[in-house]
C-alpha cells in the first residue's frame, strides 16, 4: 500500500481520470486482499472515492460489495470516504 500512499498527496494535481484509476486499484486491492489483509470496508471507500471520481467500474463493484456486507459496515465505509474526501 506504500506506494498508493505516496501517490495520495498528489491526487489534487493528477488528472480525474489517473485519480480513478489509482483509487480503483486501492479497491481492487483491499477487496482481493492483494498485498494486505481483505478489507471489505477499506475496498468500498475506496470504490466509492473512485465511483465519484468518475470510475464507472468502481461504482459497479461498489454496489456488487454493498451486497455482501452489514448495514453497520456499509455507514462505516461511507463514513470514512466522507472523511477522505473531506480532508482532500
Amino acid at each position: 500500500m506504500a506506494r498508493f500512499e505516496m501517490l495520495e498527496s498528489d491526487l489534487g494535481t493528477m488528472g480525474a481520470t489517473a485519480q480513478a484509476d489509482i483509487l480503483f486499484e486501492l479497491g481492487m486491492m483491499y477487496a482481493t486482499g492483494r498485498d494486505c489483509d481483505a478489507d471489505l470496508v477499506a475496498a468500498h471507500k475506496w470504490f466509492n472515492i473512485a465511483a465519484i471520481k468518475g470510475s464507472t467500474r468502481a461504482a459497479e463493484l461498489r454496489s456488487e460489495l454493498s451486497a455482501t456486507m452489514s448495514k453497520p459496515e456499509i455507514a462505516r465505509a461511507l463514513r470514512e470516504a466522507r472523511e477522505w474526501m473531506t480532508m482532500h
